[in-house]
């Protein structure tokens, strides 16, 4: 049974990687397409034009390949040589979203948040947009829907001058900037428990010296008193 595009279900990271690597590769190369699962592997750990740049192995793209196409948001097809098993995207048929849109939230997907004029040069390739304000437009379309906003504008960091965008597809974004600050504390945290370690370390050392010296003490006394004293 389809998904019905009024209450789309969020997908994996993944789920969101495969679905625009498909996207991506109808467009720019056609011959290709649609892709076998080795192909589409590939894109997925490719290291251009995507972030984050991930490395998955091709079982793991087979498991979400299962999910996606019993939501027939993929597509399984043997191509002209029936041969090999392909895949092929579904997505905006499923959510009922014209072509531009899939180019918007195919970039977003496998590049991250962007500002609108990014969006312009990085979907080229898959959607030609007169300018950036029809890029707006859309991209406000998308955060606008009744059944559910698919993009959301992300609030301006400090010494940007534009926002920047982020896809819903896998649920709540989290803004760049949180994510950066959360790493950034994550760092502080480690090099925090490295140091902590190291003082432990040094002290046990320090007591470990400590002690050796008090077990050697009665022992020297002793040998100090068996010898004799001079001018007794």
């Amino acid at each position: 049974m389809a998904e019905s595009p009024d209450s789309p279900r969020v997908l994996s990271f993944l789920e969101a990687r495969i679905l625009g690597v498909l996207i991506e590769k109808e467009k720019t190369t056609p011959d290709t397409y649609p892709l076998t699962l080795n192909s589409l592997t590939a894109g997925c750990n490719q290291k251009s034009a995507r972030d984050p740049v991930i490395s998955v192995a091709e079982s793991e793209v087979q498991a979400a390949l299962e999910d996606l196409r019993s939501r027939v948001l993929v597509l399984e097809t043997y191509g002209a040589s029936g041969r090999v098993l392909r895949y092929a995207q579904n997505f905006g048929r499923v959510y009922g979203l014209p072509a531009a849109s899939v180019a918007l939230l195919a970039t977003l997907a496998l590049r991250g948040e962007q500002t609108v004029s990014e969006l312009r040069a990085n979907s080229e390739r898959l959607y030609r947009f007169d300018d950036s304000s029809s890029v707006e437009a859309y991209l406000e379309e998308l955060a606008g829907r009744s059944s559910g906003a698919l993009v959301i504008r992300l609030p301006r960091q400090t010494g940007s001058r534009e926002h920047r965008w982020a896809h819903l597809l896998c649920g709540a974004a989290t803004p760049q900037a949180e994510k950066e600050a959360s790493s950034h504390a994550d760092v502080e945290e480690q090099t925090g428990l490295v140091e902590r370690v190291a003082r432990l370390e040094l002290e046990v050392a320090e007591l470990r010296t400590a002690l050796k010296v008090l077990l050697c003490q009665p022992g020297e006394l002793a040998d100090r008193g068996d010898k004799p004293q001079h001018g007794a």
